[in-house]
């Protein structure tokens, strides 16, 4: 796959990402008075580079070759396509003027952050698509 088309899905997926974060962040504030309620955020980062790594690692590595399917596989490529962004449920935290760990001033703030890389993505992949416009027009003439 060339890095144009790459940069786009990774935009794409980042966009994704950046949405269900604005729901589950509007989730939470919606419920920030629900007793029992545990708020919940999304991971995805850290999944993804653990994909990326494993390339990294699989390029460098001891060719290994298995004769029984029993054999533990290493060396194993995680495709970064298969990630997905997780919602994940906090149970650790509890703020006490709720009893259900919102405080609605951080999720706002997060609604804001989110909303603000959500605006980057999109300028970037606008970026991105002028950017190949501009080296197609130039190679016509």
């Amino acid at each position: 796959m060339n890095s144009f088309n790459q940069s786009i899905d990774l935009l794409q997926r980042g966009l994704d990402v950046a949405s269900l974060r604005y729901q589950v962040t509007a989730d939470n504030i919606a419920n920030a008075g629900t007793p029992g309620f545990k708020r919940s955020h999304v991971n995805f980062e850290s999944e993804l580079k653990r994909a990326f790594e494993s390339e990294e690692r699989a390029k460098n590595a001891f060719e290994l070759t298995k004769t029984d399917s029993r054999h533990i596989s290493i060396n194993t490529v995680y495709d970064w396509h298969d990630v997905e962004p997780r919602r994940v449920k906090d149970y650790l935290v509890s703020d006490k003027a709720s009893e259900n760990g919102i405080n609605v001033e951080t999720e706002a703030m997060n609604a804001v952050k989110i909303n603000m890389q959500y605006r980057l993505l999109s300028q970037l992949e606008s970026f991105e698509f002028a950017q190949m416009k501009t080296a197609m027009s130039s190679n016509r003439g």
